[in-house]
């Protein structure tokens, strides 16, 4: 008997009848001869309300108490779905973070895997049961529980899938696949059939909120095969693998976006050479993430350096600079908000020159101004105006030939 594991997030089991769902898929994939592991998040919108009562009785909760209170939302979850299990008479266990072995480093609020013992989830394998496996968290080497962040019920399927050697890891959604754009801003996108790690990777890193980028490098490093499918639907979803063949040599395999980006501009550093070591170790050190970089040399020798941020961190951001203006030496700061970051994505870019340039021409000819860009051997971004965002995206689906009626003209002539 082969493991399978499956992934389900909050919508996925928002209600009693989402949570009754999800017991049938289980039950039928164990009457196909599997063993499976399930792992799900919390039910719906209940880690927001946690959240928010958390901030009813203070400003600044404890990490380590958020990471005790956020945790109860997956636990929820686990013994729901078993308790249904059970009512079909399917044997099934409940296994919490730390009862499944996944230790992580000693940070809480945004901690990494760091090992899995997957012993205890093994026997109850071995023993015929399904297991339910709480997402999103784990546990130090303090013996503290911990969560993983952003996507880590995610996270937790694919390191748990790699840990047992299981033939496959579904995560299961609220769409059907992995589509060439968002559906819900472009409305000719299409799903793929499959997509490479690496392009999946670059997508969710570029603002692609399918798949967190964490649990694509789990698949990627561990050769998990990952699909990504309908919670909803019983229809084929989208395959991550090493090398997806290559949809009719498409150059470009999807979109993403992302809005609330700012760009800030720092005028007249020193050109020394630990200028931008000391100005990015600053906001590092306060947890500030920059993506895009430009340096540029002034008429009088010094540098006038550009990255953005998030919007969010805009605020950080300026304390911590205005803060160390004498030992940066700069002379003023300008930023701008209300900007997006689109970008392509393609595999097929890296023996095919001159798909940057297209890219540009088609933002010229849709009058978008084009503020910062940033290259990798399978990717383009472009900072944009906040309002050009989905005319652009619209504009590059079409001119790649990404849209759905793309796809139905090439299947016409195949039949």
């Amino acid at each position: 008997m082969t493991t399978v594991v499956q992934k389900f997030g909050g919508t996925s089991v928002g209600n009693v009848t989402k949570i009754k769902r999800v017991a049938e898929r289980i039950k039928r994939k164990m009457d196909e001869g599997k063993k499976v592991v399930t792992v799900v998040s919390a039910m719906g919108k209940s880690t927001d309300k946690l959240v928010e009562l958390a901030n009813d009785i203070t400003d600044s909760p404890d990490p380590r108490e958020m990471d005790m209170l956020l945790t109860t939302g997956e636990q929820v979850t686990i013994s729901l779905v078993v308790m249904a299990l059970k009512e079909m008479g399917v044997d099934a266990v409940s296994l919490t973070g730390w009862q499944a072995g996944i230790e992580t480093e000693d940070v809480h609020q945004d901690a990494r895997i760091t090992d899995i013992k997957a012993e205890n989830v093994q026997q109850h394998l071995d023993e015929g049961k399904a297991v339910l496996v709480a997402g999103f968290q784990g546990v130090s080497e303090t013996g503290d529980i911990t969560t993983l962040g952003r996507g880590g019920s995610d996270t937790t399927a694919v390191a748990l899938a790699a840990a047992l050697k299981a033939e496959s890891c579904s995560i299961y959604t609220d769409v059907t696949g992995v589509f060439t754009a968002d559906p819900r801003y472009v409305k000719n996108a299409r799903k793929l059939d499959g997509i490479s790690y690496d392009e999946m990777l670059e997508l969710a890193n570029l603002g692609a909120g399918v798949l967190h980028p964490r649990a694509v490098e789990f698949a990627k490093n561990y050769n998990v095969s990952l699909i990504v499918r309908s919670s909803m639907e019983d229809v084929e979803g989208t395959t991550v693998e090493e090398e997806a063949p290559m949809e009719q040599n498409l150059i470009v395999r999807g979109l993403a976006f992302e809005e609330d980006v700012t760009k800030i501009t720092i005028e007249r550093l020193p050109n020394q050479y630990d200028t931008m070591s000391n100005l990015f170790s600053l906001l590092a050190e306060q947890g500030i993430s920059v993506d895009i970089i430009i340096q540029q040399m002034t008429a009088d020798h010094g540098l006038n350096v550009s990255f953005s941020i998030d919007t969010a961190s805009l605020g950080k951001a300026l304390d911590v600079l205005h803060n160390n203006k004498v030992n940066l030496c700069y002379s003023t700061i300008r930023h701008e908000s209300t900007l997006a970051k689109v970008s392509i994505v393609g595999s097929g870019m890296v023996s095919n020159p001159g798909v940057a340039a297209d890219m540009f021409t088609v933002l010229s000819d849709e009058e978008v101004a084009i503020k910062m860009v940033s290259t990798s051997e399978i990717a383009v971004s472009a900072v944009v105006p906040e309002q050009d965002m989905v005319k652009a995206v619209e504009a590059l689906h079409s001119f790649f030939g990404l849209d759905a009626k793309e796809k139905a003209k090439i299947e016409a002539v195949k039949a």
